[in-house]
């Protein structure tokens, strides 16, 4: 019955959810965000908080399109330049990353490009943001292994121990999508669409639980073992692992002619809503519950909620809007920063990293934006996705 009851609970939390209480959150996250943003400069937050604060770094790291995209749904809300301007100051810094191949010997490309130029063109259709979108997406391409069908998710290509792919993929796809798009050639989305099949028919379970991580044969392809890096255990269900699941799968589907949700897409999120405990923000990982708790990840709840959203417009799960607007209604109210100023995150409690003593009771960026996006895809039913 836990799974009945979680969404009963959900559904009733969300009936709180109206414009007003939309508006107040929405103007909280930016007034948060103005705040940042004379501190932070043109450079870059951390990917966690320590003690509630950003450390400042340089556009190093995987995380960066989260805090570029979080200044263009502010801007997208308010129209003030002073976002606009920042944002745009952010693009010439992820151009100077690919122009000089910084740190992207890793899938994450979509994470940092579609939430910069990807969002950019989309708001402003300046040609700076489309031309970078699909230099964005030719980096990525370039990690397609066509022994397995897949995009090696770390390390230098072709690399023996990194011949894997990792869930979290599939927010990367759509950026592939995207320049399949803008230039009518679809070798993007064709390597979007193998990588997409490898993925569901691997590191998916059988139960709808997910590994986080896959391994394959890099002599001739053959897929050999699911694993995790992030995650209590090789057996285990990784919260935010599963999140990704959640979300990834309506957004490719959304990018596909004749698109039906794959059956499997059920039970992932029923896995995912059954193993929420008693407060309805999950622990880090699915090995711990109330009796045996851990640390909360608030962030997978946020990314969930998103994924709901997008699900919701394609049917792909049974009142998911209802239960969305509960998990962010729930996140608002108990894991958000509002009473606590110094805090410099819009959501408490998450985790980056557990085994790596990584973010660990923190905000994170992912986090803070996915938060943001389900507020403004809550605020506005034909708010069009940065992915």
């Amino acid at each position: 019955m836990t799974l009945q009851n979680n969404k009963e609970q959900l559904i009733k939390l969300g009936q709180a959810v109206d414009e007003q209480w939309l508006i107040s959150e929405i103007n909280r996250c930016i007034a948060k965000l103005k705040i940042n943003m004379k501190r932070f400069g043109n450079q870059f937050p951390s990917a966690c908080g320590t003690n509630g604060v950003y450390r400042i770094k340089p556009n190093d790291d995987w995380t960066n399109g989260f805090w570029t995209g979080m200044l263009w749904l502010a801007y997208e809300w308010t129209n003030e330049d002073v976002f606009l301007e920042q944002a745009m100051e952010n693009i010439k810094s992820f151009q100077e990353r690919l122009d000089t191949h910084f740190v992207l010997d890793h899938h994450d490309i979509g994470f940092l490009y579609s939430l910069s130029a990807g969002a950019g063109f989309q708001l402003t259709e300046k040609e700076v943001c489309r031309t970078q979108l699909i230099q964005a997406a030719d980096v990525l391409m370039a990690r397609f292994q066509p022994k397995g069908n897949f995009i090696q998710a770390w390390g230098k290509y072709g690399e023996p121990k990194e011949y894997r792919l990792i869930i979290d993929s599939l927010i990367n796809l759509p950026l592939l999508f995207k320049a399949t798009e803008l230039t009518g050639d679809r070798k993007y989305q064709e390597v979007a669409e193998k990588h997409y099949h490898t993925l569901i028919n691997t590191v998916i379970r059988e139960d709808g639980t997910t590994f986080h991580t896959y391994y394959f044969n890099p002599e001739n392809g053959q897929p050999s073992h699911g694993a995790t890096h992030q995650g209590n255990g090789d057996q285990s269900i990784w919260a935010r692992g599963q999140s990704w699941g959640v979300l990834g799968i309506p957004l490719i589907e959304s990018f596909l002619e004749n698109a039906s949700m794959p059956q499997i897409y059920q039970t992932i999120v029923d896995v995912f809503i059954e193993n929420l405990p008693k407060d309805l923000v999950p622990y880090w990982d699915f090995d711990f519950n109330d009796k045996q708790p851990s640390d909360k990840d608030s962030s997978s709840l946020a990314v969930v909620a998103c994924g709901l959203l997008e699900a919701s417009h394609v049917d792909g799960y049974s009142e998911a809007k209802s239960l969305a607007k509960g998990m962010v209604y729930q996140l608002g109210e108990h894991y958000a920063t509002t009473l606590d100023e110094a805090n410099e995150g819009l959501l408490a409690h998450g985790v980056y990293a557990h085994a790596e003593g990584k973010g660990i009771d923190e905000p994170n960026l992912w986090g803070d934006y996915f938060y943001f996006e389900a507020l403004m895809r809550l605020a506005n039913d034909n708010w069009k996705k940065y992915w």
